[in-house]
């Protein structure tokens, strides 16, 4: 059996805090606010992996009201979602991400990203794609006051 889950995450760029995507901690002026670490590319992969199988998203999990998850590692979050999926029988088939930001430049930083998720999702890394673009200078990714990712993964029932 086969399931196709969709993720989507958006964060307000600030001055003070890290800039960290896909676990990677990445040089910038500014980093994004968040309860947790703020991690877009991690928190749209947790909400495809948790859309797949139809178990809600990551703010019923991991609620921003709760002290627990305050400046959390995003990637601790992803290793508790995905040991739902491996507890319902599923892997990774692949996983499409997409990480929009017009500043700084993240192709020098997306196959650490890659290394890194493929770790914890327990599977190759060339079943993990992230890629980076710009919206060339247009809305709020443009103007450098938020940053946004996608994702898409296919699961199948091992």
């Amino acid at each position: 059996m086969l399931r196709i889950g969709n993720g989507y995450d958006v964060h307000r760029l600030v001055e003070g805090r890290k800039l960290i995507l896909g676990g990677v901690e990445i040089p910038h002026l500014k980093g994004v606010l968040g309860h947790s670490d703020g991690d877009v590319l991690i928190h749209a992969i947790m909400d495809a992996l948790l859309g797949a199988l139809a178990l809600g998203d990551i703010g019923q999990h991991f609620p921003d009201t709760s002290n627990e998850y305050k400046d959390i590692d995003s990637m601790i979050l992803l290793e508790r979602v995905f040991s739902l999926i491996k507890e319902r029988g599923y892997g990774i088939i692949n996983l499409d991400c997409i990480i929009v930001a017009q500043q700084p430049k993240l192709k020098p930083y997306l196959d650490e990203m890659r290394n890194r998720v493929s770790k914890v999702l327990e599977t190759e890394i060339s079943n993990i794609s992230i890629k980076a673009t710009t919206e060339e200078k247009l809305g709020f990714t443009g103007n450098e006051e938020g940053i946004k990712s996608y994702c898409v993964v296919l699961l199948q029932k091992k």
